[in-house]
């Protein structure tokens, strides 16, 4: 795997709370912070996939809505 950094910016109180808690945790403050970012990730996707789910499904409702006005079309 290749390794790139990110850095950012972060307030002193943020940065004291991140290196407790990760501390408390027994992680290193890197590893705390990369799970952190991690989970928040996969709630984004998740919450992406959700709404394009809903997005496709009422497009499929239309497109079933419009085919089944025309099923008895020349059936008769």
């Amino acid at each position: 795997m290749h390794a790139t950094t990110l850095s950012f910016r972060a307030g002193d109180d943020f940065a004291e709370q991140t290196r407790s808690l990760a501390n408390f945790m027994g992680v290193k403050s890197s590893d705390y912070i990369r799970q952190a970012v991690l989970e928040k990730n996969e709630q984004v996707m998740a919450q992406r996939i959700a709404t394009l789910s809903k997005m496709l499904s009422a497009e499929h409702l239309g497109v079933n809505e419009s085919l089944a006005d025309s099923l008895a079309d020349g059936l008769n």
